[in-house]
């Protein structure tokens, strides 16, 4: 595909960088360590890009813990409420379709297709899982600004990902005020019209530009297929050194601690 380098950004775990990072390295492609969050926004849901994570960072990976933790009771509360509506399901087929993944509501909707009771992954959203259907259960979500500064101490940068008709002037500079360093600019499900909108408000409110295909390693994923949504090197470039600000201003803010602790 004539990739140099790509991020994994799998939702709320780390898990798969190691492995990502050192097929990487054999191949010659640059992996770039992250993760995507959900996050609560002024208008509910938003998910979040993480970049420049390290593998193994015990801050993230605890909070990540909790929010996978959170994930699995979600995902049995919808089991329980598909089966008081008839539907002959367990939470043992849930897990088996996710696997060592975090759990979420596409693994349901597997189960749902495996078991006959619906013909693919979009009708069980429609008829059981989507917001307002009968199966759907809301999800706990910390607040953006705190996996901001999370990520922030992790020497990361955070983007808002695929915002579409989100991402309005005051949304995006609201959010770049609590932290926002950049915003997906490029995405599959983005027209043209509104990845020039997007690119125009970042390069006006001094926010960084990202962009990625959002493959979930599907073969229904509606186009978003690896490599879909190529960024030009510079951005990389740029993204790298925010990361390296973030990371000097985390080890100066950790030495002020303990100065002031001693």
């Amino acid at each position: 595909m004539g990739l140099a380098a790509f991020a994994l950004t799998d939702h709320d775990t780390l898990d798969g960088l190691p492995e990502a990072i050192a097929a990487g390295e054999r191949l010659g492609v640059r992996v770039i360590g992250g993760c995507e969050f959900s996050v609560r926004v002024s208008w509910g849901e938003m998910h979040l890009l993480a970049y420049f994570l390290d593998p193994g960072d015990a801050a993230i990976e605890a909070f990540l813990s909790a929010a996978r933790k959170d994930r699995i009771e979600r995902a049995f509360k919808m089991v329980e409420h598909l089966r008081a509506w008839g539907v002959e399901i367990t939470e043992a087929d849930v897990m088996a379709e996710a696997g060592n993944a975090a759990v979420g509501r596409p693994h349901v909707a597997r189960a749902l297709v495996r078991r006959g009771t619906v013909p693919d992954i979009q009708a069980a959203f429609e008829h059981f899982l989507g917001q307002g259907r009968r199966a759907y259960v809301e999800k706990t979500l910390p607040p953006f600004a705190e996996v901001a500064a999370l990520v922030h101490a992790s020497g990361g940068v955070v983007s808002a990902a695929h915002l579409r008709d989100r991402g309005t002037r005051g949304a995006l500079t609201a959010l770049k005020a609590e932290g926002l360093d950049a915003v997906e600019v490029r995405h599959p499900r983005h027209p043209p019209e509104v990845t020039a909108h997007l690119s125009d408000l970042a390069g006006v409110l001094g926010l960084l530009r990202t962009g990625g295909s959002d493959w979930h390693g599907d073969d229904h994923d509606e186009g978003r297929t690896l490599g879909s949504s190529a960024v030009p090197w510079d951005w990389l470039a740029a993204l790298e050194a925010r990361s390296r600000e973030s990371r000097v201003a985390s080890r100066e803010m950790g030495t002020a601690g303990g100065t002031e602790a001693l």
